[in-house]
């Protein structure tokens, strides 16, 4: 990405940038239908298009296509931004850039999603963006569920369901030192030295106990099975079932 200098026939070190007062004197003449403006616009922003797309090289993806996309995103947010509210367009723009590269990327996913539930996301997605052009920021997961009609949870079901899968060696953070990945922020609450000891406790307190208490919680607790059934199992009662597995499982929970 660093070294490629010339994206769909545009040469990248020679992109103009415009400066904050440029951007919305332009910004005003374009919201008047001045296509002059508006092209001055494009051409001045794609700079930070190709920022953007930065954050999506190394997928396999073809800059130039993810490029172009940014630039549909771009061409959205100069035609949905409000002038008269006080935000900047980079903050704007960037999230609609993002939006338009994410949406492309959903779309030509292997990964196979329900039609009723990309078309939920769709929805969710199209409120999104129509909230984020009246109030100039993101809506909560309330006030999207407010504006579909459609229960909070489908929506966050939808959503989750379309997003890109994310690599465990994908950096998250990059410093002086080594980078921190995915991985490294995924916690392991399974395979931690308080479970194995507890694994090893519990195995050692059930060899202490009698045949007869061992088979009685293995059909209970491993086979599923009742006390009626354990009872039947190894004919006795269904009350000395009750009182020898209550009174293994006080001894086990001594000895740990």
């Amino acid at each position: 990405m660093q070294s490629k200098v010339e994206i769909c026939g545009v040469n990248t070190s020679r992109l103009e940038v415009l400066t904050a007062a440029e951007t919305d004197a332009l910004l005003r003449r374009s919201s008047g239908g001045d296509r002059a403006a508006r092209e001055k616009l494009i051409s001045g922003n794609l700079r930070l298009v190709l920022s953007v797309i930065q954050r999506f090289s190394g997928r396999g993806e073809s800059m130039d296509d993810l490029f172009q996309v940014g630039c549909i995103g771009l061409i959205k947010s100069i035609d949905n931004f409000n002038v008269d509210l006080n935000v900047r367009f980079s903050t704007y723009a960037v999230p609609m850039i993002i939006g338009e590269i994410r949406r492309y990327l959903r779309d030509n996913s292997t990964i196979r999603v329900s039609r009723s539930m990309r078309d939920t996301a769709y929805r969710a997605l199209q409120a999104k963006e129509a909230f984020v052009r009246e109030h100039q920021r993101e809506p909560t997961m309330e006030e999207l569920s407010k504006e579909m009609d459609v229960p909070r949870e489908e929506i966050v079901f939808a959503l989750d369901a379309i997003m890109d899968p994310v690599s465990l060696y994908e950096p998250v953070f990059e410093g002086t030192g080594d980078a921190v990945c995915v991985m490294d922020q995924v916690g392991d609450t399974k395979n931690t030295d308080e479970h194995w000891l507890e694994q090893i406790a519990l195995r050692e307190a059930i060899e202490r106990l009698t045949p007869r208490e061992q088979r009685i919680l293995n059909l209970r607790f491993f086979e599923g099975r009742t006390q009626m059934e354990v009872a039947e199992e190894i004919h006795i009662s269904q009350a000395q079932v009750s009182r020898l597995e209550k009174n293994a499982l006080d001894r086990i929970r001594r000895q740990i």
